[in-house]
C-alpha cells in the first residue's frame, strides 16, 4: 500500500461555563481541550486531549464549595475517533452536516472515550509531546480507512 500525504491539524477548544437552568440549554462546564486531527483523502482521525485549564470563575466557585475539579493527571484522553465522508457500517447515520474535521463536508463519526485512556495516549503526550500522538493517528488512519 502506498502511503498518502496526510495533513496534521491541531485545534484548541477554550474552557467554558455554559450551565443553564433550562436542561435543553445546559451544556455544563469544560476545561481547555486539544484536538489532534490527521486528515487524508478518505477522511480524518482524531485524538482529543483534555487539560486542567478551567475558567477562573469556575475554579473559584468549586473551591468555595470544597469540590476538587482536578484529577491527579495533568491531561486526560477524552476521545479517539474517525470522521468519514461515507458510512463505515450498515445503519450509520450522519453525525454532522458541516464537519470541521472534513472541511465542512457531511460526516459519519464514530469514536471511543475509553480507548485513549486504555492506550495511555494522554500520558504519552505529557511525557513525550505530540509526536507519539501523530504516530498513533497515522496507524489509526490506515487501519480505519484501508
Amino acid at each position: 500500500m502506498k502511503k498518502e500525504k496526510l495533513i496534521r491539524e491541531v485545534n484548541f477548544g477554550m474552557p467554558y461555563d455554559k450551565r443553564h437552568i433550562n436542561p435543553k440549554k445546559n451544556y455544563g462546564i469544560s476545561s481547555m481541550r486539544i484536538w489532534f486531527i490527521l486528515k487524508g483523502s478518505r477522511g480524518a482521525v482524531q485524538v482529543l486531549i483534555g487539560t486542567k485549564l478551567y475558567l477562573t470563575s469556575v475554579v473559584k466557585e468549586y473551591q468555595r464549595k470544597n469540590i476538587d475539579l482536578f484529577e491527579d493527571e495533568t491531561f486526560t484522553c477524552w476521545d479517539v475517533g474517525y470522521h468519514s465522508p461515507k458510512p463505515m457500517f450498515e445503519g450509520q447515520e450522519i453525525c454532522d452536516n458541516e464537519c470541521k474535521a472534513l472541511d465542512g463536508e457531511p460526516c459519519y463519526y464514530d469514536g471511543s472515550s475509553l480507548i485513549g485512556d486504555e492506550l495511555g495516549l494522554h500520558k504519552l503526550f505529557e511525557e513525550q509531546g505530540e509526536e507519539p500522538i501523530w504516530e498513533f493517528l497515522e496507524k489509526e488512519y490506515y487501519e480505519v480507512f484501508y
